[in-house]
């Protein structure tokens, strides 16, 4: 017998590290993103019986894989015999779609073309009969584990709204009949925007964890940094996928110094330069410049820029903040997003003061779509506090923190609350 605790601390951790791994394997032979699921899921289940009884196995993630196959197996007999017994009642397989378990040469070409399993199946599941968000969406949820909580965040959206936009995703994959099939070379580059954006959000979400006990989470930015490397390889003369390694390259760079050793969260101005990856933002550089030179830039290689200038500054106070208002100004051209417009209000208050950027706080405000969005109310409070209006500030604060779920971000907040309540007005 093993320990339950043990158990139960095992698949925790195979869940974490593993999960898309075994789903991607069980979809091969499943063809169903949705039975693939079922069966992993039940896996998981299983694990939680017999590992009791039989002991946690030297490789989980090859003991829940084998499981679920097989149970992914069992399923496909099932359903064939009950085809043979019914054929009048049960619609004939189209001819384009691709039968359970083709080993033909033409699968195994497509398979060869993405020889890595995680990313190959990422662009699988960004099936251009889908809606970028719905594809999106799906990917984070079911291949890389993101809650729907997170994924609603990320999306500026309620949970509920998410959860549904998730369901609706998979029903029309089953009601359509939109079969498992890797896409051949032709097809990735009308699905590479939305494989960008899967792994921009898997790495903002495990940077800056939306909810849990840590800022970080290791394992997705670990998973996102290693699914653009795998892109670069894939399609290394494509400047967005360049950009977006770059993007990811700058901002991990500074992964060590983001939290201090009391736990604290650090702020940009009072992390500790020295101990930044230059090798990487070195790396990030080149390509950067490699980009702005080949093709006009687009989204990531404009975001890529912009924290490129703020690591390369020798000090916060020294960035060059008019160039980065420039960039900002020229992303969101191409990115006309309010996410882009509020992280412009910070670089516009060291140009302009710290009133110009309120005001542009202010439409977004009025706006309206960032009304759940803690950022928004956090940057008004540090421009508020910056400006002299302490009162005004602690309010926004407290707004920050109460739509906040990370415990690191939520314990700053607490103390820009104390610290603002505690000055004379």
């Amino acid at each position: 017998m093993t320990d339950a605790r043990a158990v139960e601390t095992a698949i925790a951790d195979a869940h974490r590290r593993e999960w898309a791994r075994v789903l991607a394997a069980t979809v091969r032979v499943a063809r169903d993103l949705d039975l693939a699921e079922e069966c992993v899921q039940e896996a998981y289940a299983s694990a939680m019986r017999m590992w009791v009884s039989a002991g946690i196995p030297d490789n989980p993630a090859a003991w829940l894989t084998t499981t679920a196959k097989r149970r992914a197996i069992d399923a496909i007999r099932r359903d064939t015999a009950l085809r043979s017994r019914l054929p009048l009642l049960v619609e004939p397989e189209t001819a384009d779609e691709v039968p359970i378990g083709d080993a033909t040469e033409e699968a195994e070409d497509r398979c060869a073309i993405v020889p890595d399993e995680r990313l190959r199946l990422i662009f699988t599941c960004c099936h251009p009969a889908l809606a970028q968000e719905a594809q999106v969406a799906l990917t984070l949820r079911l291949l890389c584990g993101v809650p729907t909580a997170d994924i609603a965040r990320a999306f500026l959206v309620a949970e509920p709204a998410m959860a549904a936009r998730i369901t609706r995703a998979k029903r029309k994959i089953s009601t359509t009949r939109i079969p498992y099939r890797v896409p051949a070379a032709a097809d990735l580059p009308e699905r590479l925007r939305s494989v960008l954006a899967v792994v921009h959000l898997l790495f903002t979400t495990g940077y800056t964890a939306p909810s849990g006990p840590s800022l970080v989470r290791a394992d997705l930015v670990d998973r996102a940094m290693h699914l653009a490397r795998m892109l670069r390889e894939l399609m290394p003369d494509d400047t967005e996928v360049r950009g977006l390694h770059a993007l990811l390259l700058v901002t991990d760079a500074r992964r060590a110094t983001r939290v201090g050793a009391d736990g604290r969260l650090a702020r940009l101005k009072e992390q500790d330069r020295s101990r930044w990856d230059r090798a990487a933002l070195a790396h990030a550089h080149d390509l950067i410049v490699g980009c702005l030179r080949a093709a006009p830039p687009g989204r990531y290689v404009l975001q890529a820029a912009i924290a490129s200038l703020y690591a390369q500054a020798p000090s916060f106070d020294q960035t060059d903040w008019p160039q980065i208002v420039a960039l900002y100004d020229r992303l969101l051209e191409v990115w006309p997003s309010p996410v882009v417009a509020l992280n412009r209000a910070v670089p516009l208050a060291m140009v302009a003061g710290p009133e110009a950027a309120l005001a542009e706080i202010e439409k977004l405000k009025q706006d309206g779509r960032l009304s759940g969005y803690q950022y928004l109310h956090a940057v008004e409070a540090d421009l508020l506090s910056r400006a002299g209006r302490i009162t005004e500030a602690a309010d926004a604060y407290r707004q920050a923190f109460d739509l906040a779920a990370n415990e690191a971000e939520r314990a700053f907040l607490a103390e820009q609350i104390a610290d603002h309540h505690a000055t004379p007005a």
